[in-house]
């Protein structure tokens, strides 16, 4: 019996605008506890029909067995059975046996899933933890989304790409100039007189184009974990301090058993907010604060009211790559180191500009002179 374990977070494919998504609703979390115990009871009842298959089975290997022990006794006794015979009942109860296994492994897979689901959903009703999560401020854009797209997490990609010596990333306006280039695949590049090239009139090289492909995540799957003994602290004063005297003055007021809190263990700023994660050392310190959801927190000569939160880590359980080429950016490879970086960044960008020689309007272009490297970063075309 096969069975599919529903993905939580689905990414949108690579190409796709990121936009905003709505928080679910209580009610539309409860619509999913409800669908997940449904899962659950589904499960349970699949466990019960396998258990009682798996006694039908024992029950049939055994009177097989019985089978096979009067049909040797009357083997000895008459010694009439042919072999054909006597293979057709041993591969009879063979197959039983390989049927009583399978029933069993099987078994244990639906157990150790009926397990995890039981850890993922029941632990918490998630409902009861709406009021304590941090609040985050949003603005409606205008951008409408299905129902079924309100549980999606959209990732914007952000790839670097090893760029070797001799080489250079052009990029054009419009994707069919570069297929175009990368149809023709060698290009013959001519060289500019100049200083660099004194002794010579003019000189061309040979490059070849090739497409870029890059590796891109298709589907994403994340595991939440809530701490036991860590706290998000968030509605923050200004207070035009330094963030470790602010972490300071946290920590001293939390350590206080009078104010519900304990010994610190750690303290952090998360990136890019204005908020702060707290470790306790011991159990038991941080849920009676998180369950309080705001408090007046005493922070050098004023009393602030700051909001508690539990704290959720997340590990990525299931990453899933596929491949996917630029459609406007072309590798070029084989570039001779005979001219200055910037004077061979402007022959090239000439040459690729022109019509006559399958080019057009170039956008952005990188050069990486023989004997170095650099990386390139991609990011997602919104245009």
């Amino acid at each position: 019996m096969d069975s599919e374990e529903d993905s939580f977070i689905q990414l949108s494919q690579p190409g796709e605008l990121e936009g905003d998504t709505p928080e679910g609703t209580p009610a539309q979390i409860r619509q999913e506890i409800e669908r997940c115990k449904e899962l659950c009871s589904a499960l349970e009842q699949d466990h019960a029909k396998l258990q009682a298959a798996k006694e039908a089975v024992e029950q049939r290997t055994r009177d097989l067995r019985e089978e096979g022990e009067l049909l040797r006794k009357t083997l000895e006794q008459q010694k009439i059975l042919s072999r054909d015979e006597v293979e057709y009942w041993q591969m009879d109860i063979f197959l039983a046996k390989e049927e009583r296994d399978r029933l069993s492994l099987e078994k244990q897979v639906l157990e150790k899933k009926l397990e995890e689901a039981r850890q993922r959903f029941c632990w918490e009703d998630p409902v009861t933890m709406l009021p304590a999560l941090p609040e985050k401020k949003m603005v409606f854009k205008g951008l409408e989304t299905n129902k079924e797209d309100v549980n999606k997490l959209i990732l914007t990609p952000l790839v670097r790409y090893p760029l070797l010596g001799g080489s250079a990333l052009i990029t054009f306006e419009k994707a069919e100039v570069a297929q175009t280039i990368i149809d023709l695949k060698e290009h013959v590049v001519e060289l500019s007189c100049g200083e660099e090239l004194e002794e010579l009139d003019c000189c061309k090289v040979r490059v070849q184009a090739a497409p870029v492909e890059l590796l891109l995540p298709s589907a994403l799957e994340i595991g939440l974990t809530r701490s036991s003994r860590t706290i998000l602290v968030s509605d923050l004063p200004s207070l035009g301090i330094p963030e470790e005297a602010l972490l300071d003055k946290l920590e001293l007021f939390f350590s206080k058993t009078k104010n519900g809190g304990g010994e610190v263990e750690s303290r952090e700023f998360l990136d890019n907010s204005n908020q702060v994660v707290l470790t306790f050392v011991q159990d038991g310190v941080a849920e009676p604060l998180i369950a309080r959801g705001r408090m007046q927190v005493l922070i050098g000569k004023g009393k602030y009211d700051i909001k508690i939160s539990p704290y959720m880590s997340g590990d990525v359980i299931d990453l899933q790559l596929q491949p996917s080429r630029c459609p406007r950016t072309v590798l070029l490879s084989g570039i001779p180191d005979v001219l200055g970086q910037e004077a061979m960044r402007d022959t090239l960008e000439i040459h690729f500009q022109k019509a006559s020689r399958g080019g057009g309007e170039v956008d952005a272009l990188a050069y990486v002179p023989a004997g170095r490297q650099a990386v390139a970063v991609f990011t997602e075309d919104v245009g």
